[in-house]
């Protein structure tokens, strides 16, 4: 479900979410967000491969590929932490999305997203919102501004019209001066 304009923000969930480094999945790479996708709208996911929600793998795609140009981004974070619905090995979790799903916007290392061992950036996701993931495939969206503009439980698919047109209004929104 959507939350609007998330006014509730404390400075540290206000800004920063795009502050932190993370591992590319299977690959030793890491990639600081903030000078990847900085000034870009970014929808921030919390994935899973054998879940039920899996199939939403394309959808997100579809948005990545469409609306890239615009400077569009979804980034995904592979994550166990709901019944343990994630593969271990993270080149599995790859081969998966890319062979099953055609995968190809950025996946990251597998993350906790919830409880006391949840990364530092889903820590201020749920507190920027008030809602921390409560399944596979909770959607953040993050503003060119690095603020979080809403978010979405795991039955709302990334192209449901609620995301879309939150999406397009972010885009409108002019790139910050600097990255």
């Amino acid at each position: 479900m959507l939350v609007g304009a998330v006014a509730a923000q404390g400075p540290a969930a206000q800004s920063g979410v795009l502050d932190h480094s993370f591992r590319q999945l299977a690959v030793p790479e890491t990639v600081d967000l903030r000078r990847a996708y900085g000034g870009d709208v970014v929808l921030i996911v919390n994935t899973a491969s054998k879940c039920g929600f899996t199939p939403q793998y394309e959808a997100l795609e579809a948005l990545h590929a469409r609306l890239r140009p615009r400077g569009f981004a979804v980034l995904g974070f592979p994550s166990g932490d709901f019944k343990e619905q994630e593969f271990d090995d993270e080149a599995a979790i790859q081969e998966f999305c890319t062979l099953t799903y055609g995968v190809k916007f950025p996946m990251f290392q597998k993350v906790h997203v919830v409880g006391p061992e949840a990364t530092p950036m889903y820590r201020q996701l749920a507190e920027a919102t008030g809602q921390a993931p409560q399944w596979n495939f909770h959607k953040y969206l993050v503003g060119r501004d690095g603020r979080v503009l809403g978010q979405w439980g795991s039955r709302v698919k990334p192209d449901d019209p609620q995301i879309v047109a939150a999406i397009e209004r972010a885009l409108a929104a002019p790139r910050p001066a600097t990255r």
